[in-house]
């Protein structure tokens, strides 16, 4: 069992600034640590996590790699960039961070070269006004059905991913997954399943595991 990233160095001042991981967090980690054996055979060169926060993902994944490979993230708010940063270094784990909206500045520099992608979006449905922000709303506001921002970064997933890479999309009901799935397949020619899927409260939470 791979223990949970060392937190204890963030305040309660630095979660009104960046997403506190909470239980979608947490099965996205349970769906990385599920996946090990794969994840360490695949032996990945890059990593790149969408939306850092607080940068537990980022460094569990590399715990989970147990073996050296470019952790990179990116993230709007730049209190994240720098708290990830932050998370890293409290566990041993080096990361590289961007300020950017999604993949824009590292597109097309690393076209296809992505071994391992994980985003864990703004899904919440909200109105569209509250999507795009650079605060800490930008973590959860996800539009009509949750998936403005989601729709953003579909269409560039077979641009991002390498021939062998693996992509962890975390999604809620509202999202409509099967309906990703099924875009991503005609679209791109991406196969997927539903990693793992969990109830947290109201909500049904799912991890979509995309591949060529």
């Amino acid at each position: 069992m791979i223990p949970t990233p060392d937190l204890s160095h963030l305040t309660s001042e630095d979660y009104e600034k960046v997403y506190e991981p909470a239980e979608d967090t947490f099965l996205l980690l349970d769906a990385l640590e599920q996946d090990q054996q794969q994840l360490q055979s695949l032996q990945p060169s890059i990593c790149l996590e969408i939306g850092s926060g607080s940068g537990c993902v980022t460094t569990f994944l590399a715990k989970v790699l147990h073996q050296p490979a470019l952790c990179l993230t990116t993230d709007l708010n730049h209190h994240a960039c720098q708290i990830t940063k932050r998370t890293g270094m409290q566990n041993g784990v080096a990361i590289d961070t961007v300020r950017t909206n999604l993949v824009d500045a590292i597109m097309p520099r690393l076209k296809q070269k992505i071994d391992v992608l994980c985003f864990n979006p703004p899904y919440v449905v909200t109105p569209t006004e509250e999507v795009g922000s650079v605060g800490i709303e930008a973590s959860w506001a996800g539009g009509v059905d949750g998936r403005e921002v989601i729709d953003q970064l579909l269409p560039l997933i077979s641009d991002l991913l390498s021939p062998k890479g693996i992509f962890y999309l975390l999604l809620i009901h509202e999202n409509r997954p099967l309906e990703v799935m099924k875009m991503l397949k005609e679209q791109q020619g991406l196969s997927s399943h539903i990693a793992l899927e969990r109830r947290a409260g109201r909500e049904r939470q799912y991890i979509v595991k995309i591949y060529r």
